[in-house]
Parts: C-alpha cells; sequence; structure tokens
C-alpha cells in the first residue's frame, strides 16, 4: 500500500484508548508554566500560518498521457510477460521518486505496459533490483498487509474527473488490497472489488501482471480517456515511486491520462454471490446449545456502466474479523470502524460534510471519537446491537454510484427482531451535485431506530470543498453542514452543524481548523454522537520537512488544539498538545514526542472504576508521551511508549508496547499489551489489555488466523479463530470459531461461558 507509507506513530493505540491528558500541579511555577506553554502554542499556530511553501514543484500530469492498444487475446496471468499481448504493449518507464526526494532519479528501474481486451484492464510490470535478494516479500495471505512491503499501486479514474477512482495494490507474493478514493485524497481500503494479480521473483527482480475487469468498475463508457497514476513502492529503502505526484502526493486528481478505452464491457452487470452458513452456538453457563442453516445472497446488477443495484437476503457478517478491544477511561463513548464488507462497498458515497474518516497520512493528536461525533449515517449501527452483539439483518436493498454530475446513495434494510423490539425497517438516502473544479453540494436523509421501537428522522445539507491545484502543489479541503433531527417525543435542539478548512500537506505547512455545534437533543440513530449539547472547536498547525541528511528522513513539529464547552459557553474539556519532535530515518524508524496540557470540568461525579468516584471540580493536568516504532519492513519489528504525569488529581503511568516476527512468509506473530496505574485520593487502580496472534499462510488461498485478548476489566477471555481458503478473489470457504471465558474469582482461573461454531461459504458468478 504505497499511500500508507509515512503513516505517523500514534501514541494512544486504537486497541487501548484512554483520555488524552494526564497531569495537574497547584501553585504559582505551574501557571507560570501553563502561561508558556499557552504563548508558545499562540506563537507557533500564528507563525505556522504565515508560512507558504513557495519552491514546491508541481508535476504536469498533462504531459502525461498514453495511448492503450486493445488487443484479441488477453494475456495469461502468471507472471511471465512472454504472451503476444505484451509485444506490442503502451509502456510507462518514466517513473520518478516521490518520497524522499521528490522528482529524484530512482534508485531502480521499472517497466510499466498496459493493454485492455473488450472485458479487461491489463498491467504488466518489470521491477529491477540491485539487491533482488532484500526484496521485502513478507506477506502470502491475502487480506494481510504490511508498512513495509514492496509493491505496485495502480490508480485508476475511469470517470477522468479527479473526484474518485480506484486504488489497486499487488506485492511480491500477489497479495492483493484494493481500495475506493472517499474524497479524492483519503482512501477506504476495506472495500472488496474483485481483480486478480500473478508475480514471480528471480535474481533480477520481481515481475507482475494484474488484471482488473470492467464488470469491477464504474466508468463512462462515453469517455476514451480515464485517469491513471502507477506507483512502485521498495520497502527496505522506504523509496516511493510514481508517475505523476505533487507535493509527494498521488491520487485521481494528481495523475496522467490513458487514452484510448473504446468498447469496455460489462456484460449483463450481474453478480449473483449464493451461500449458506451453518452455525452452532453453545452457552456453557445454562448448558443450551442452537444449530441453524441459514442459505444467503447478494445480487449486484449495474443499471448503467456507473450505477449499480444490489439486494442482500440473510446477510451473513461471520468471516469478519473480531473488533480489537478497547479500555474506556473518559466519560464518553467509543468508536469501532465498520470491517463488515457489505456496508464497505461503494461507502464512500454516504460519507456526509467530511466528518471522521481516517486519512492515514494525517498527523494529528486530536481524539479520533471527537472527529467522528456527529456523522448522520454510521453503518455499524445496522445488524449490530449496543454490546457489538450481532443482530440478523433480513433483507437489505442498495442502490449506489453516479449519473451524469450526481452521486446516488440509497440503502435499506430490514433488521430482524431482538431482545424484545420488533423488526426494524431502517432507510437511508444520499445524493451529492458535483460544483466547480472539484466540490460538490448534497443532502441525506435517515429514517429508522434500530435500537427502540421510537420514529426517528435526520435529514442534513453539505458543502464540501476541495482544491489540489495550489500553486505549491498542495491540497486546500474544506466543509459547510446542517442537521436537524426529529425523534419521537423530542422537542427543540436537535439541530447540528459545522465546518473545516484543512491544508493537509505532505511536505511544508499543514494546518486545518474545526467547528462544530452538536445541539442538546440532536439524536441520528443511525449515525454516531459522543455528546450533545456542546461546541467543539479545533485547530492544528504543524510543518514537516524532508532534509537532506543520511540520520534523518522526516522531521515534523506542530501543535494541536481542541476546546469542547457547552452552548452555553462554559468549558466542558481542553487540550491543547505541543509536538516540539517526530522524527523518522531514512528506514522509517519513527519517535515522537508530545507534550499536552489538559483541561476537564466535571459538572457530575466521574465513576471511573468500581467504588472510584471523581468528584465535581476543575481540572487542569500536563502529560507527556513518548513513542517509538520501528519499520515494518523487518523480521522483527516493535512499537512502544510511555506517558507519565498527574491524573485529575492523583498520578498515573501508562506503558504499551507491541512485537511483531514474521519468520517467514507463512507465518506472522504478534503481542501486546497496554498497562496503566492510575492512583487517585478516592482510589488506586491499574488497567491490562493483552492481545497476542498466530496467523499461518499454508499458500497464497489458504490462511488459518487466531487472535486471543484478555483484559482486566472485563475480566473476560476472547479467542477467535478463522480457517479459509479463497482459491480466486470471488469465492471463499470460512470456518470461524469463537470463544468467551470468564475469571469469575480473578484468580487467572477461566470458565467457558459461551461459544460458537461457523461454516460458512460463497461463489460468485458474473454474467
Amino acid at each position: 500500500m504505497a499511500q500508507y507509507q509515512e503513516q505517523a506513530v500514534g501514541l494512544s493505540p486504537d486497541r487501548f484508548v484512554i483520555l488524552a491528558a494526564i497531569s495537574g500541579r497547584d501553585g504559582v511555577q505551574t501557571a507560570l508554566t501553563r502561561t508558556m506553554i499557552k504563548q508558545l502554542a499562540f506563537v507557533l499556530l500564528s507563525t505556522g500560518l504565515l508560512v507558504q511553501s513557495v519552491h514546491a514543484q508541481l508535476a504536469d500530469s498533462d504531459s502525461r498521457i498514453i495511448e492503450v492498444s486493445r488487443v484479441d487475446k488477453a494475456p495469461v496471468l502468471d507472471g511471465v510477460l512472454d504472451d503476444d499481448a505484451w509485444a506490442g504493449a503502451v509502456s510507462i518507464e518514466d517513473l520518478h521518486e516521490v518520497k524522499p526526494n521528490e522528482y529524484g532519479p530512482p534508485s531502480e528501474k521499472s517497466i510499466i505496459y498496459i493493454v485492455y481486451t473488450d472485458e479487461a484492464l491489463y498491467v504488466a510490470a518489470i521491477f529491477r533490483d540491485s539487491e533482488a535478494d532484500k526484496i521485502s516479500a513478507q506477506i502470502l495471505r491475502q487480506g494481510d498487509f504490511s508498512f513495509g512491503e514492496d509493491s505496485i499501486t495502480v490508480m485508476l479514474d475511469p470517470f477522468n474527473k479527479g473526484r474518485s477512482g480506484y486504488a489497486f495494490d499487488l506485492t511480491p507474493n500477489a497479495v492483493r488490497t484494493q481500495a475506493l478514493y472517499t474524497n479524492v485524497i483519503e482512501e477506504n481500503w476495506n472495500w472488496n472489488g474483485i481483480w486478480h494479480g500473478e508475480t514471480v521473483i528471480d535474481d533480477q527482480g520481481w515481475t507482475a501482471e494484474i488484471e482488473i475487469p470492467f464488470k469491477t468498475l464504474s466508468f463512462d463508457p462515453q469517455s476514451e480517456t480515464w485517469g491513471l497514476n502507477i506507483a512502485r513502492y521498495i520497502g527496505r529503502k522506504a523509496e516511493h515511486l510514481g508517475w505523476v505526484s505533487a507535493n509527494r502526493t498521488q491520487n485521481p486528481a494528481v495523475s496522467g491520462k490513458m487514452k484510448g478505452i473504446k468498447g469496455a464491457q460489462q456484460g449483463f452487470g450481474l453478480d449473483v454471490i449464493p451461500g449458506i452458513r451453518i452455525k452452532q452456538s453453545k452457552n456453557f453457563e445454562d448448558h443450551t446449545s442452537d444449530t441453524e442453516i441459514v442459505p444467503a445472497i447478494d445480487v449486484f446488477y449495474k443499471l448503467t456502466p456507473a450505477l449499480t443495484a444490489a439486494v442482500t437476503i440473510n446477510t451473513d457478517f461471520s468471516g469478519t474479523g473480531a473488533d480489537p478491544r478497547q479500555i474506556n477511561l473518559t466519560r464518553f463513548g467509543l468508536f469501532f470502524p465498520e470491517r463488515r464488507g457489505f456496508f464497505l462497498q461503494d461507502s464512500d458515497i454516504f460519507e456526509f460534510g467530511k466528518i471522521g474518516g481516517r486519512d492515514y497520512r494525517a498527523k494529528t493528536t486530536l481524539s479520533r471519537v471527537e472527529q467522528e461525533s456527529g456523522r448522520p449515517f454510521f453503518s455499524r449501527r445496522l445488524g449490530l446491537g449496543a454490546e457489538g452483539e450481532t443482530i440478523d439483518i433480513n433483507f437489505g436493498a442498495k442502490m449506489t454510484g453516479r449519473a451524469g454530475r450526481w452521486d446516488i446513495g440509497m440503502l435499506a434494510i430490514q433488521q430482524d427482531e431482538f431482545d424484545d423490539l420488533d423488526k426494524s425497517e431502517l432507510f437511508v438516502a444520499r445524493f451529492a451535485a458535483n460544483v466547480l473544479a472539484e466540490s460538490s453540494v448534497g443532502m441525506i436523509l435517515t429514517h429508522g431506530d434500530p435500537n427502540s421501537a421510537l420514529d426517528n428522522t435526520v435529514a442534513g445539507v453539505d458543502f464540501r470543498y476541495l482544491n489540489t491545484q495550489l500553486s505549491d502543489g498542495g491540497t486546500l479541503e474544506g466543509s459547510m453542514w446542517y442537521q436537524q433531527s426529529e425523534t419521537e417525543g423530542v422537542k427543540g435542539d436537535a439541530a447540528a452543524y459545522g465546518f473545516t478548512l484543512k491544508k493537509p500537506s505532505a511536505e511544508g505547512l499543514r494546518y486545518a481548523l474545526g467547528l462544530k455545534e452538536i445541539q442538546e437533543n440532536f439524536f441520528p440513530a443511525l449515525g454516531f454522537v459522543n455528546r450533545t449539547g456542546i461546541r467543539d472547536l479545533t485547530t492544528e498547525a504543524g510543518y514537516t520537512w524532508y532534509p537532506e541528511s543520511e540520520l534523518f528522513r522526516t522531521i515534523y513539529t506542530g501543535m494541536d488544539y481542541e476546546r469542547i464547552e457547552t452552548i452555553g459557553g462554559d468549558l466542558q474539556s481542553q487540550v491543547i498538545t505541543l509536538r516540539p519532535l517526530e522524527i523518522s530515518n531514512p528506514s522509517r524508524d519513527q519517535a515522537v514526542f508530545h507534550y499536552s496540557l489538559v483541561d476537564e470540568v466535571l459538572t457530575e461525579p466521574f465513576e471511573i472504576s468500581d467504588g472510584i468516584v471523581i468528584p465535581i471540580g476543575d481540572y487542569s493536568f500536563e502529560q507527556y508521551c513518548i513513542n517509538a516504532a520501528s519499520a515494518e519492513f523487518r523480521k522483527v519489528s516493535a512499537e512502544a511508549y510511555y506517558c507519565g504525569g498527574d491524573f485529575y488529581h492523583g498520578s498515573q503511568d501508562a506503558a504499551g508496547a507491541a512485537l511483531l516476527w514474521r519468520p517467514s512468509a507463512h507465518f506472522k506473530f504478534s503481542v501486546s499489551y497496554d498497562y496503566y496505574d492510575i492512583a487517585l485520593p478516592e482510589g488506586a487502580f491499574t488497567t491490562r489489555l493483552i492481545g497476542a496472534r498466530a496467523d499461518i499462510a499454508f499458500n497464497s488461498a489458504w490462511y488459518w488466523e487466531n487472535f486471543v485478548q484478555y483484559d482486566n476489566v472485563s475480566d473476560s477471555l476472547g479467542f477467535n479463530s478463522i480457517l479459509g481458503w479463497i482459491p480466486r478473489a470471488g469465492r471463499e470457504l470460512i470456518l470461524v470459531v469463537n470463544r468467551e471465558y470468564m475469571d469469575y474469582l480473578e484468580d487467572r482461573h477461566f470458565t467457558a461461558v459461551s461459544g460458537d461454531i461457523t461454516f460458512k461459504t460463497s461463489y460468485t458468478f458474473r454474467f
């Protein structure tokens, strides 16, 4: 995944969320320290906003144009380029370095060939490597990935509008990952499109052959020109090569052109995916069990080459891995991202107002939970209960795609009865029209509540601004949005609105500003809200250097600020984080130091642990954290962090580590440990979260995943095991085993409480 390679070290791993606040001291010295730090933060922000990178080069995408040829006979996908189809293929040989030294000459030679038939686009690559024995090819299991893996990424914009697109990534072991661009500069790598690739590694480097069926894509059959970009990543060097780039970035808005696509066919445009699920569940406490055999079917039909209708019956999610556990020491909720394939398909269509969404290039310490808050639609509300338990979906229908200047998304779901609730009828509609060069204006409507019998409706409008053509090669994006909810029995104060402005530069100055208000009674039953009755102000500023040094790859310094107050103006939470030093070396090992000032106002007692209650009051703390991580191209990689200081009017020590070992492409073992020791006048407690994985890839088709999690808050241990066979994209056979154990006496003797075994299989028929 070439687009992921500059991911920042995260101080608060998603698997263990702790309030980014620690430490407070009383007296004049603390007041003086806080004043000085706030002044420094203000100077940093003010200075940063005035600095502009005026020397960045712009790629001339207009000069990057190729004319592709149609061939009658498709090449055989085997990683060997001896087919007649490649003899007259157009080639791309002028890749340049994107990172670390943009527009510099590449260290290794690359040749890309492209042809097409009526049914598919074919891409071949010859990647020379002067040290072929050091090619990073550590993964073999489909669905796995490593930030240190060698790879080729093919980026397509079939509508040639710079607004949307696809990314197809292939490693030297022919492991496939794919993404949808959700707003041109962000990708959703959980999308699951059908395509194929084969590779060969030899003493000269490695070669690849890729087939991307036109049935997998949405496109305009009247257009003969598509947006195209190519990326190559060399793992051991952390070297990112590309065909077209700007500001060390590649995306559909920064790409070349591929002309000559004529007569592309999608057949009938019909995918039929029948399947069956056999599941046995057991409750070990009351000695009961249940067995069910459920047939399922998904049908996808291309109404037009750019508009898809889908129907699902007895939707099955049993092949989705377990969520990593999170321990919550805050007063508010947690956020778990969507992982289920049916809802991820075309999920970019339903994005609203640029609310949330994880950008893997973004360097921010702002709470992801707060960033996601305010979503009118969040698909994890469907088919999952409040505790994450699965609720059957009897029937679903969806239409997504594009018609002219319009992006269209409609989703209707019937959720089965559970607990004391009857069946739920749930509906979402999203429409957005392209305006200006790269922007859009739209609306969203949701209806239904999956967790109550009350009526709930949300309506909203948004304007999303995007400009990828700044004079310094950077991007400017922004949004304005407004929503209104209507809940049975609730009157007034049910609106939410906000705006954002961002310059998310990979090099030089980056900054962001955001404000949103969520009124007390705003309730999106199909969305996500963390807290209501608040205004949330965020600002970010920082600068990234790429020094010409043998010691440093990147150096980043910056500041993040978030203030959450009641609508009446009373402070609720405030965090100022100074980020004086974040560095990476040429191998992409990374180190980070952060220092934060945090204010929390409790207007009611907060029970942070059983029997330990923090009283009403105003609290100020200071926090410092250090984090270090090694690059993943190594067989053994590690990450560790430590955060110290005080917690409310007590103290805390937090530490964690993760170790990953890949002895070969067939095996992956990892272990993680997170520890928080909290001491308060009201009492002391310790939290521990342990996770371990053992994955085996017998070959590129057969794999076995095992995941164990334990935390001492719930005193439970969970085991998830998946044995899978995926001989080809669109075909699968999966066996899933889940077990839950409880440590009732807290003496490390675990008792089985529940479990299930599920067998499922599905096969995609394409017409």
